[in-house]
């Protein structure tokens, strides 16, 4: 376990990385400002702020309470399609009003922020 400071900071410069490839993207692919983009990019960082501290503390009080703390493969499948399935639930729709756009077209805009992450930032996390 990490202290929470360190959590905190990871977390923010995590998101805030993510800004600087996020808004540009939203801006080129949905024809807005870099401002308008930017806007939305800083509420999707805010939302993944939020709920990385609420599923983070959710997901370690219910590992405090497991007989087996080991952070399996298995466990981390499920820590992380929780957290990114949770994330998805919530912003979709914030993206889909933000843009103006359906809710089927927010689901692929939200998986393909997803896919930012996941790729650009996946050695960064890793700890390379």
């Amino acid at each position: 376990m990490q202290s929470t400071p360190r959590k905190i900071l990871q977390a923010i410069l995590y998101e805030a990385g993510g800004v600087l490839f996020v808004a540009p993207a939203l801006a080129l692919t949905y024809d807005q400002g870099l401002v308008y983009s930017t806007q939305l990019s800083l509420v999707i960082s805010a939302v993944a702020l939020a709920w990385n501290i609420l599923f983070n503390g959710l997901f370690e009080r219910w590992e405090r309470r497991q007989y087996h703390r080991h952070r399996s493969w298995r466990r981390r499948l499920l820590h992380s399609l929780g957290f990114e399935g949770g994330l998805t639930l919530i912003l979709t729709p914030v993206i889909g009003a933000w843009l103006s756009i359906s809710l089927w077209l927010a689901l692929i805009t939200n998986l393909g922020v997803v896919c930012v992450f996941l790729f650009l930032f996946a050695g960064f996390s890793m700890g390379v």
